[in-house]
């Protein structure tokens, strides 16, 4: 008998028999969008569960990044990193501005706030840092830095969802957080997505930003865009929020059962929970050095002959794209922690419904080499 596939992720899914009910109502109301019962449900809904006051839905994970950018009329430069999601800083173009990486932690890959200072300019307007794989970036330092600079901070949180740190949420921090609920994420509405500010005066700028700018049934306030969350997915994200904390608690049972079963391989190195932090264990990241004997590369490819799919995830970085590896920040000369990294990272597979037979397949050939 063949062995099943194990992908990297697989989607958390509420119950159909729960699911249908919900679509019946929504059959009967016959409002599909533009700002719905369950929409208004699931924004109240998620404020409660995040720690957040104020939280606006997308239709996607990318246009919150974009809508923020606009929302907070940043013009010039905006200092990133190259280690994220290409998401990140297509947003940052999408908005005819200027990306300025800087290099990252190497013990979290999350952008060094020691290297931001020396990329500052006279354009600079924004920090655009990461959570990388949900880890928290040094929110402290970094908020330090932009009050110095007067620059706004604007976290790309799409790995984040419902990580605390010291009890607050992390999506607390600096001017605005973007969040994204694509299917592969810990908490998903399909696609999906969400921005979260501090006031009730930008959520409401937002809001008319991501419906065209309309501020009325005939004014327009700004050259706003079409990103509004439809009733049927903010439905079944009311489902999915009901068992996250039970699919995190599983997710946890994988992370702490690879660290213990790889702690001793040479040449493995995995993140570890970090004191204070309540982590999602969005994704199990290794980093594959050369005492271990075979390249990140063989071993991803060792995994696919297992019908085991890893990922590399963040190679290549977004810095050796056509559309930016031109720019003076992207030499790799400038960037040497996060090409080491993406040259050895590598996902193994993380989902809530990982069952013991599949997780056991892939510590054997990580362990074994075989």
């Amino acid at each position: 008998m063949s062995k099943k596939t194990v992908f990297v992720t697989s989607p958390l899914l509420p119950k159909l028999e729960d699911f249908i009910p919900m679509l019946q109502d929504i059959w009967d109301r016959k409002w599909l969008t533009n700002n719905g019962y369950y929409h208004k449900e699931l924004e109240k809904a998620l404020a409660e569960y995040l720690g957040v006051e104020y939280i606006s839905l997308f239709t996607n994970g990318t246009l919150p990044l974009i809508t923020a950018l606009q929302a907070m009329k940043i013009a010039g430069e905006v200092i990133t990193t190259p280690y994220s999601f290409v998401a990140t800083t297509h947003s940052i173009w999408w908005n005819g501005l200027k990306p300025v990486f800087v290099d990252v932690d190497e013990e979290t890959g999350n952008i060094d706030p020691e290297k931001i200072e020396a990329a500052i300019t006279p354009h600079t307007m924004a920090i655009m840092p990461v959570h990388v794989y949900g880890t928290p970036c040094n929110m402290k330092r970094i908020q330090e830095i932009a009050d110095i600079y007067g620059l706004k901070v604007i976290y790309d949180a799409a790995h984040a969802f419902g990580v605390r740190k010291d009890g607050e949420s992390v999506l607390n921090a600096g001017d605005m957080s973007t969040l994204s609920f694509h299917a592969t994420k810990v908490y998903n509405t399909i696609e999906g997505g969400a921005l979260v500010c501090h006031d009730a005066a930008t959520k409401k700028r937002i809001d008319y930003l991501k419906n065209f700018g309309f501020a009325g049934e005939t004014t327009v306030v700004a050259p706003g865009i079409n990103s509004k969350m439809d009733e049927i997915r903010s439905a079944y994200g009311l489902l999915n929020l009901k068992q996250v904390d039970d699919a995190i608690a599983k997710r946890k049972a994988t992370a702490e059962k690879y660290r213990e079963a790889l702690k001793d391989v040479p040449g493995v190195r995995c993140l570890q929970d970090i004191e204070g932090v309540r982590h999602n264990y969005a994704y199990f990241p290794i980093f594959i050095s050369e005492e271990y004997g075979i390249s990140r590369d063989d071993l991803y490819a060792k995994l696919q002959e297992h019908d085991i799919f890893g990922r590399r995830y963040f190679y290549p970085l977004i810095s050796t794209f056509g559309a930016y590896k031109g720019l003076e920040s992207a030499n790799p000369k400038n960037l040497p922690v996060a090409h080491k990294l993406a040259d050895q990272v590598l996902c193994l597979p993380m989902f809530a419904g990982l069952d013991g037979e599949s997780s056991d397949r892939v510590i054997d050939v990580v362990r074994n080499k075989r």
